[in-house]
């Protein structure tokens, strides 16, 4: 039997909480890999501060100068907002239907 210690209502990273932690890793600057990716500095450091999401065309970017692929930065993306959606105060509001 496995036993969870994490706690299971943490949220889930952000990309760009991720990519953060990559970046400290190579020996590139925050300004090079933006110019790399194809993206401004500021979007990159909107991602990192996670204020902007990361979408399909800069996911497959990153997954292609990372690895990874689109999918996994898309997947990471949407574990993110679903948690964060799950937690919205106006879900509460909300009843499920009664089916027969």
């Amino acid at each position: 039997e496995y036993l969870v210690t994490r706690p299971l209502a943490r949220r889930p990273s952000h990309p760009g909480a991720v990519l953060d932690d990559i970046l400290l890793d190579v020996k590139q600057s925050k300004t090079e890999i933006a110019s790399l990716l194809g993206i401004s500095r500021q979007q990159l450091h909107d991602i990192l501060a996670e204020r902007k999401p990361v979408s399909p065309q800069i996911a497959a970017r990153i997954g292609r100068l990372f690895g990874g692929g689109a999918g996994l930065w898309l997947r990471l993306q949407a574990n993110h907002d679903a948690w964060l959606a799950d937690r919205d105060e106006k879900l509460a509001a909300i009843r499920p239907l009664e089916v027969s």
